[in-house]
């Protein structure tokens, strides 16, 4: 007995030694200028190591606190009250110890515009459910900064030397300003030309359809977007930018931003005149419209449409945007209006651009092909000509009927006019270089295409809370002619000896149209205050005809004589029913949803040209889940899946005979199967605000059932005859992350990010079964630091190691490191002078069969002396490429083929240019905050 009394009194001791040591902390609360005590101010006591909640307590009547019964360490005190800056400030406490921390000031907010110093920490970043929300503030840029400097120095954004920004690992496709489309569909004529002052919070979400986004419930479609929520005090007043600069070899850069904001309204205007190709070429809408309607009707596969391609225009090639590759002029401009009025009841968003673009250029493409007894090589040239003439108008209108239902209208449409010119040589030769195929093609085309999208939806909400019904109503028409000339002369060898020639000269006219009406009346039934039951049917029909006549030369030189074997008429005319139903539960921390789609289409083809007609019938199944857990305001984890079936295109199952390329022949299966995609996502979140920290991961899974891949034989003279055919085995995973911090002692931002791409390929060559095996992985880091009108440095870099292999030659793998580095940095000297300069230091591991040097360093940089108030004008010479290495590369593998692709480009030059900043804030609205 007595040895467990011992023990208690032991355990008892240490307990209350224990608790003897703990130590407090405390304080009064009061107001610096007015001298006033601060009551029931909140008071928070976090540790310092990982920012964890020890205590929290109010202030009492007469300002003071006492945070007691604290351990021994590092602690945080972190004192809020309304209307003022917040207090932080850091402590260590010993054993049985009490620290005073005596009057404790704190400053209004209004006085913190008059440049009162405080010190103080607003959480930088905070994520609301699937939203990632920076304060634009914490991140210092210099004056008359831009957006995207701006989003640089965000955590888990990355925006390269072309403007195009990625976002938590995706391509970012919209930029919004105050929730409003800005231009549409150019991210960046917002962040190069917007300031970044202007910009009180950055939010990086993906932005759902219009009906998903009121009904709550995923509906597939989502597209990465940025949404820049102004400063209250900047949406009165214009602003705007003129840059004009001109130097060696003919290059010029101008350019003209005006804005003019009024409180809800938004109006403003651009033009740019380049040839730098820096400027005024990231339209996006090519997504939207499609170069040849009917060479790709794919109205979102997810969204269980049939997939209808293969007729399009076998002469142009060309998607009507600069890539990069040769050398760019464009023109274009453009007008933006946005207004609500009647209490926000009606809004109005309005665009305008007009664009030509002449590019021109060549390139040289060195392709290896691997087959099970041997391989290829294939070599070939381009130059080319490209020109287009481009008009595009979009609106949307919303009307709020009453507290209940709404309207909103969106309406886009345009012209293109097209000329393309392109010259292409080619040649293939035998592993022991042996020549086995020669080929000469020239083509030339005229395309005009006019395009008319609207969509429509009515939402109304019934008088049970939560019982909703929407109808949404969308169309689609493109009409495109096209006309032009294919000449291609073709050789083929035997045992080094010419064996065949094929020469073809034919006049070529194409003209299609195509007509979509999709409709979706959804309904949502509350089950509780926290759950629903969505019900949706829709009908699509879609009506296309696409006509192609080839004509030969006659006895008296004239393109008169049909070719009935290159020529078709075809009508396509697919008509659909769409239902489904799924469950949402959507609680404080948690939200899941569940359902699926089922689309059952009847899809008729004739070809008047021949009389003959083919019918097809066939159901989809769009099954989907989402998950959301949030642990805390700023930790959340996601969970997606979603899966849909997938018929075979008209190309796939009867492809349109073409002579444009006789070295790569289709030819159908009337067999093929439909494959089924299944597709999962998990993505993590997590900031800590004292620390400044921030973690970003993701992963993506998926694998296809019944993949509809490719089966390839090649024969003696290297001619590639592929068919479709169904395997399984393809599958692909990702993972991606992003991890930041600032170190506060140094006043640098540092980051690291990292991904892992695999992607497996089955498909048949020469009658053996294929699988190529591809890897990615990438390490990378970033930082940061700056001091205001001194300096500006940063600094990333990455390493990627690429390998694949097939498996019907495992002696061949393809095995390669690239390095990119870019250092940049700005430093502002006295007298107003500023020089930047930034790097792109790009490495490049030969290869067994690319073995020349691929590496460059593209080293850009200017100097510029700034005049006038706020430094608003600057005037700078400019570099660019100074150490003249900028040489066009891509490389790729893909299945068993792998290429190099080096074309012209722009190189170095020097500018003389000046750039005016210009502003003049409104009057302030009754009752805005400045």
């Amino acid at each position: 007995m007595k040895k467990p009394i011992a023990i208690l009194t032991i355990v008892l001791f240490a307990s209350l030694k224990t608790y003897a040591q703990h130590s407090s902390i405390s304080g009064t609360i009061s107001d610096t200028t007015e001298k006033k005590i601060l009551p029931n101010s909140s008071v928070l006591i976090l540790r310092k190591a990982d920012s964890v909640l020890v205590f929290f307590t109010r202030s009492g009547r007469s300002g003071e606190f006492m945070a007691t019964s604290l351990p021994s360490g590092k602690f945080i005190v972190l004192i809020t009250y309304p209307k003022y800056a917040d207090y932080v400030d850091t402590v260590s406490i010993s054993d049985s110890s009490t620290v005073r921390l005596g009057i404790i000031p704190l400053t209004q907010k209004a006085q913190l515009l008059k440049e009162v110093v405080v010190r103080q920490k607003i959480g930088s970043i905070k994520i609301k459910g699937d939203t990632t929300e920076f304060a634009a503030d914490s991140f210092k840029v210099q004056p008359n900064a831009t957006v995207e400097d701006l989003l640089k120095k965000m955590p888990g954004i990355q925006v390269d030397k072309n403007g195009q920004i990625t976002a938590q690992g995706e391509k970012v496709q919209k930029i919004l300003v105050d929730g409003e489309e800005f231009f549409g569909d150019d991210p960046t004529l917002v962040t190069q030309n917007l300031r970044a002052d202007m910009v009180d919070k950055v939010q990086v979400y993906d932005k759902k359809s219009d009906q998903a986004a009121f009904t709550g419930i995923d509906d597939g479609q989502k597209q990465k977007t940025i949404n820049l929520k102004l400063k209250e005090g900047k949406k009165n007043g214009y602003f705007g930018k003129i840059n004009a600069s001109a130097g060696t070899n003919g290059y010029h850069d101008n350019q003209l931003m005006f804005n003019h904001f009024k409180d809800k309204q938004k109006f403003a205007l651009y033009g740019i005149v380049s040839n730098t190709g820096t400027s005024g070429l990231n339209w996006q809408d090519q997504n939207n419209y499609g170069d040849n309607p009917l060479g790709n009707v794919d109205y979102d596969q997810n969204n269980g449409y049939f997939i209808l391609e293969g007729s399009g225009d076998e002469l142009d090639s060309w998607n009507g945007q600069y890539n990069g590759q040769g050398y760019p002029l464009v023109q274009t401009g453009g007008l933006h209006y946005n207004n609500k009025w009647n209490d926000d009841k009606q809004s109005l968003n309005a665009n305008y651009k007009i664009l030509q673009l002449n590019v021109t250029g060549g390139s040289t493409t060195n392709s290896q092909f691997i087959l099970p007894d041997t391989f290829y090589y294939n070599n070939s040239k381009q130059q080319f000509t490209n020109r287009i003439l481009r008009n595009r108008a979009s609106g949307n209108y919303e009307l709020q009927i009453d507290s209940s239902s709404s309207v909103k209208i969106n309406a886009d449409g345009g012209m293109d006019h097209k000329t393309t010119y392109s010259v292409d040589s080619t040649e293939a030769r035998a592993s022991d270089s042996a020549l086995i195929n020669q080929g000469f093609n020239r083509t030339t085309s005229t395309d005009d295409k006019h395009v008319v999208n609207s969509n429509l939806l009515w939402r109304k909400k019934l008088k049970k809370k939560g019982r909703t019904l929407s109808f949404n109503l969308r169309e689609n028409y493109t009409a495109n002619n096209s006309s032009g000339f294919l000449y291609a002369d073709n050789y083929f060898y035997a045992g080094g000896s010419l064996s065949q020639s094929q020469v073809t000269d034919q006049y070529k006219t194409n003209q299609s149209k195509n007509l979509l009406l999709d409709s979706k009346l959804t309904y949502t039934e509350p089950l509780t205050k926290v759950s629903s039951l969505i019900f949706n049917y829709g009908i699509v029909v879609n009506n296309s005809n696409s006509s192609v006549s080839s004509f030969n030369k006659d006895n008296t030189g004239k393109y008169t004589a049909l070719d009935t074997v290159y020529s078709n008429d075809y009508v396509f005319n697919i008509f659909t029913h769409r239902a489904g139903a799924s469950y949402s539960l959507f609680q404080k921390k948690f939200k899941f949803s569940i359902g699926s789609d089922a689309g059952f289409a009847n899809f008729n083809q004739k070809n008047e040209m021949t009389d003959s007609a083919a019918h097809r019938s066939f159901v989809n199944w769009y099954p989907q889940t989402t998950l959301m857990y949030q642990f805390s305001q700023s930790r959340s984890i996601h969970f997606r899946y979603n899966g849909y079936s997938q018929q075979p295109s008209i190309q796939q199952i009867q492809p349109v005979a073409t002579n444009k390329d006789p070295l790569n022949i289709a030819i159908g299966n009337p067999n093929l199967k439909p494959e089924f995609s299944n597709n999962m996502s998990l993505s993590y979140n997590d900031y800590k605000i004292i620390s400044d920290r921030f973690i970003w991961a993701s992963a993506n899974y998926s694998f296809i059932q019944n993949n509809i891949s490719t089966s390839y034989y090649v024969d003696s003279f290297g001619r590639r005859v592929n068919q479709s055919v169904n395997l399984n085995g393809s599958k692909s995973f990702s993972v991606n992350g992003n991890y930041g911090i600032k170190i506060r002692k140094i006043d640098t931002r540092l980051g690291f990010n990292g991904n892992y791409n695999f992607n497996r390929n089955v498909s048949i060559v020469n009658n053996i079964l294929n699988t190529t095996n591809s890897n990615n992985y990438t390490m990378g880091m970033n930082l940061s630091k700056s001091k205001e009108k001194k300096y500006e440095l940063n600094l990333s870099a990455s390493a990627t190691y690429t390998s694949s292999y097939s498996t019907v030659q495992q002696g061949i793998a393809t095995k390669y490191w690239t390095f990119d580095i870019n250092p940049n940095f700005d430093f502002f000297l006295p007298l107003k002078l500023q020089v930047h300069s930034d790097c792109d230091m790009n490495i490049r591991q030969k290869t067994p069969v690319f073995n020349t040097n691929t590496s460059v360093i593209i080293w850009n940089a200017w100097i510029g002396k700034k005049l006038l108030k706020n430094d608003a004008l600057i005037i700078k010479i400019i570099g660019n490429d100074l150490l003249d290495q900028n040489i066009g590369f891509s490389r790729s593998v893909n299945s068993n083929f792998i290429s190099q692709n080096t074309y012209s480009t722009i190189r170095r030059y020097f500018l003389l240019g000046i750039t005016w900043n210009f502003t003049k804030a409104g009057t302030k609205m009754p009752g805005q905050s400045e």
